[in-house]
Parts: structure tokens; C-alpha cells; sequence
């Protein structure tokens, strides 16, 4: 017989006390995967750890965009919008069929945040910067076409609009396809594997102490040096080291609500202003529309980040007020979800006026800490905070800095040159099975690129979801029920009835290839379950 789940887990963790590394992550996020790969393809041994399952904190909870940063011109962070517009172009190339294009109109109103010719200019300059190319530019509307794009919105208030370019991703695929490409290099990744403790020697950190909680059992990891890319975590992994003092984080929440699209049936996403001088986006994608965000100042218990009746009553009062017509009421939600942004502590400023720039702390110990930034810049993020590691390295042993080599490495699932490409696959998948609708093909593709045909292969003597959950058990580190529905698929945010409705099935499913008793069965049953009443029902 196969070794079970269990003895192969188990034999990792063997593995893994007997090597030594010359790199440890704390942290399976976007920036934790993105560090992993850099430093994987310049020739470090490398070690990632997640407390809890990959891509299960902010990096799932983004408002699934690879935007090239607009709202940064308000505050003149004209850097910051060079950076994340050029990072985009990138991460299209890198993963096409992920960081998918997408049309966002601007309305501008009487009493707005941008004015006509501020709104012309800022996206004329945010089209030079983020280097769109040039049948993407910028178009300014007269009051009738922007209603014309957009039947919904207050006639008596639009004075114009804008039609720029963004682009709508999957954040937690993004991170599950960066943990893979890492893998394929080397790299050594556990999630549900917690720092607990760092190994000191002669005054320096040399390894951590690991808590697998999956097999409840503890091992020490031994390496050079120690990345903390915890995101909102990152100030308790340094309190394991040394005083947190100077620049701290500033944790803020921000949600976002799911309705069915038949509620807000917008023709493309839309940027708009909200009462409180803030602006908002709503976003449709396939049979729902997603609103949001909220972003204020949270000090909760970081594993129990909810959506309130507060925040829905937020953004649905901002929405009404936009869209007159809509009268979308709290019953109407679906689905929703609430993520906490670790960004950097300035003094006087708000929560949404804090920057979006990232940081890299070094402690006496010698622990490397990066935190702050946006989802977009994650590749830019892992590689100043390799090369912090490599110019310490540098300064103690005379090593030369490799250079960075993740600006061309293709994620897997991704062989394709543009979006025209990515159609005339699904069209040519969509040919040769035709047992298989249009929507699956869409979603499958989206999700997985050319992977889906691993899926769609087993899929001829099974159903797509069971296919599914097989592919994400083998290749995918899925353990637990949340792992399937909420981090590697998204259907506790999308789709959350297909969630309902084959929760049984994917239970005995899973229950049979990780080998779990009745007991750990129906735990997993009460886990997902309560994350259903998480999202949908709000105090």
C-alpha cells in the first residue's frame, strides 16, 4: 500500500530536521511565495513555513486586482504607481491566464474626488507611468456615454467619466501557482507548521522552532537566516526576538460583500465615490457582483477577522447612494469576506491615508522582517528583501549577489502569450470535451491555466469537483475542507451554494485520500460549516 497522508507528512518533516538551509520564510502568503521562488532561482536552499493553510490571511482577502495604483496619484505617491503599473505588465506575462484584463469606468460627479480636467490629467499620467500599452490609454466620456456604459448610475449627478485599464485576479491561486514554481526549484514548503521559537547562537538567530499541527508534534528547522513575511502576524513573530519599538504595524480591516449579479447587474467594474470622501469598487465576475472595501483601524483577534453588520450597512448604504435604483438591503448578501492589511504605523495619519509602500526591518538578531505593500508589488517586495539577506551575506562571507531571475520565470499553468491565446484554448478545450459546459471550461482555466487538464481528465469518469479535489490533495498541500473551498477554488466567496450542496460529497471524498476517521470527518463538516455562517451571517 501507498504511504498514507499522514507517513508522508511525517517523512517530510524527518527531512526536513536533517538539512540545513540557507533560508527560512516564516509565512505562506503572497510575499512569503514570492520570496521562496527569488530565492530558490538564485541558488539558496530554502524552507517556507504557514501557520495556518497558504494564502489563508490578507493574501486570500484582497479585492482581486493587479491594479496599477489610481488612487495612489491622490496622495502623489507617483513612485509607488511606477512600481505596481510596471509590476502589472509583468505578472500578466508571468501568469496570462491569472491576471486577466479588465475595464474600470470612473464616473465623475459634481462632488466627487476628481474633477474633470484632475480626472483627464491623473489617468493621462497614470498611463505614462504604469506603462499601459497604448490601446488600454485612457478615455474620457461625455455625460451620455458614460451612461450608456453605465445604465445604473445617477443621471442627475454624472458629469463624465473615464475608461481606464486594470486587471481582475485570483490572489490565492496566484500564491498556490508561486508555492508550486518555488517546489519545482527546490524549495521545501508546510503549511499548518508554526514558528514557535527562534534557535539563538553566539547572539544571532541560526533556525526556528516549528510546530506541526497536523501531525502535533514539534522540529527545528537550522538555516543562515530567517525571513519574517507574516503579513499582519509580523509584529508577534518579532516579539519572539526582540522589543517591537520605532516603526510598527497598523493593522486595518477591510471587507468586501458578495451579491448576486441579477442585484447590481453592472456592465463592467466600476471605481466610484462613496459619501465619506473615500471610493469604492464593484467588480462583477460571471454570476455575483463584489463590493468593497471598508478600511478601518482593527485591534480583534487576528484569527477571528469578521464582517459586520457595521460594514455591510457601509458599503451597502454607499452603493444605494450611487446606484439609485439598486436598493441592495443586508438580505441580499451572499457571501463576503474580511482581511486585515499590515501596514506601516505613521503617526497622525489615518487608516487610509497610510502608505501602501513596504518596509524591511533587521533586528540585532539578525531577523529579517518585510511587511506593508500591495498585492501587485509582491515580486518587487521578495526581491529587496532576498537581496537584504544576500548583501548581509555578502558583507560576511565575500559571496557574490545573484541576480534576480523572477521577472521572466512563467507560473505553472501558464503557456500562454496573451488573452487571445487564453480563448482559443478554452475554445479548443471546450471542442474536445463536450460533456463539459462553457462555465466549467471558463473556471477551470481561470483557475488552473493548462493544469485543467489534468482535471478535466479525470473528470470523464468523475464530476469536475471531485477531479478538482483530487488534483488540489496531490498537488496542492490541501489538507482540510476550508483548504479546498476557501484557498485554492474560491467557492466560499463565489459560489458558495456549490460549497452547500457538495460539502458531503467532497467530505467522503477527502475523508478516503487523507485517511480521517468519522470523528475528524465530521469535524471537518463543523469547520467549513461555521466559515459559511462567517461570511453570511454578520452581528
Amino acid at each position: 500500500m501507498p504511504p498514507s497522508y499522514t507517513e508522508q507528512r511525517q517523512t517530510l518533516v524527518n527531512s526536513l530536521e536533517n538539512e540545513y538551509f540557507d533560508l527560512v520564510i516564516i509565512g505562506g502568503g503572497i510575499t512569503g511565495a514570492g520570496i521562496a521562488l527569488d530565492a530558490e532561482t538564485r541558488g539558496l536552499k530554502v524552507a517556507l513555513i504557514e501557520q495556518n493553510d497558504f494564502a489563508s490571511g490578507t493574501s486570500s482577502k484582497s479585492t482581486k486586482l493587479i491594479h496599477g495604483g489610481l488612487r495612489y496619484l491622490k496622495q502623489f505617491e507617483f513612485g509607488l504607481v511606477r512600481e505596481v503599473g510596471r509590476e502589472r505588465a509583468i505578472l500578466h506575462d508571468l501568469a496570462t491566464h491569472l491576471v486577466r484584463p479588465e475595464k474600470m469606468l470612473l464616473p465623475l460627479t459634481k462632488d466627487g474626488s476628481y474633477g474633470k480636467i484632475i480626472a483627464s490629467v491623473g489617468l493621462m499620467v497614470y498611463d505614462v507611468l504604469a506603462d499601459v500599452e497604448k490601446e488600454d490609454h485612457r478615455r474620457m466620456l461625455s455625460p451620455q456615454e458614460t451612461m450608456q456604459l453605465e445604465p445604473l448610475l445617477n443621471v442627475d449627478k454624472i458629469e463624465g467619466g473615464g475608461l481606464y485599464s486594470e486587471y481582475q485576479t485570483d490572489d490565492f491561486r496566484l500564491v498556490i501557482e508561486l508555492l508550486k514554481a518555488a517546489q519545482n526549484e527546490g524549495a521545501k514548503v508546510m503549511n499548518y507548521s508554526a514558528c514557535q521559537d527562534f534557535i539563538i547562537k553566539a547572539g544571532k538567530i541560526a533556525g526556528v522552532k516549528v510546530h506541526d499541527d497536523i501531525l502535533d508534534q514539534e522540529y527545528t528547522l537550522y538555516a543562515d537566516y530567517v525571513i519574517n513575511a507574516a503579513g499582519p502576524w509580523s509584529d508577534l513573530i518579532r516579539k519572539n526576538q526582540e522589543e517591537v519599538k520605532g516603526k510598527k504595524l497598523h493593522l486595518t480591516k477591510g471587507v468586501h460583500l458578495v451579491v448576486p449579479f441579477q442585484n447590481l447587474p453592472i456592465q463592467q467594474s466600476v471605481y466610484f465615490d462613496v459619501p465619506d470622501g473615500r471610493m469604492m469598487f464593484a467588480i462583477p465576475k460571471k454570476d455575483v457582483t463584489y463590493i468593497g472595501t471598508t478600511d478601518t483601524t482593527f485591534t480583534g483577534d487576528l484569527e477571528d477577522v469578521r464582517t459586520t453588520l457595521e460594514d455591510v450597512h457601509y458599503l451597502l448604504d454607499a452603493v444605494n447612494h450611487y446606484f439609485p435604483t439598486v436598493h441592495l438591503e443586508p438580505k441580499d448578501v451572499i457571501s463576503s469576506w474580511a482581511g486585515i492589511r499590515p501596514l506601516i504605523e505613521e503617526e497622525g495619519k489615518s487608516a487610509s491615508e497610510i502608505s501602501r509602500k513596504d518596509e524591511i526591518f533587521v533586528s540585532e538578531h539578525g531577523l529579517v522582517t518585510i511587511a506593508g505593500g500591495k498585492l501587485t508589488g509582491y515580486r518587487k517586495m521578495a526581491k529587496r528583501a532576498v537581496e537584504t539577506i544576500l548583501e548581509i551575506r555578502h558583507e560576511q562571507t565575500g559571496k557574490k549577489i545573484p541576480k534576480c531571475k523572477t521577472k521572466k520565470y512563467y507560473l505553472p499553468g501558464n503557456s500562454f502569450k496573451n488573452q487571445k491565446a487564453v480563448k482559443k484554448y478554452k475554445k479548443s478545450l471546450a471542442e474536445e470535451n463536450p460533456n463539459t459546459s462553457i462555465a466549467d471550461i471558463d473556471y477551470l482555466v481561470d483557475l488552473y491555466g493548462t493544469q485543467c487538464e489534468e482535471i478535466l481528465s479525470h473528470a470523464k469518469t468523475s464530476s469536475i469537483i471531485m477531479s478538482e479535489v483530487r488534483f488540489c490533495i496531490e498537488h496542492e498541500w490541501v489538507s482540510h475542507l476550508t483548504d479546498f473551498f476557501i484557498h485554492r477554488t474560491g467557492r466560499l466567496f463565489f459560489d458558495i451554494e456549490s460549497v452547500k450542496s457538495n460539502l458531503e460529497v467532497v467530505a467522503e471524498e477527502m475523508s478516503a485520500m487523507l485517511c480521517w476517521s468519522d470523528e475528524q470527518k465530521n469535524a471537518e463538516i463543523e469547520g467549513i460549516n461555521r466559515e459559511i455562517t462567517k461570511a453570511t451571517v454578520f452581528e
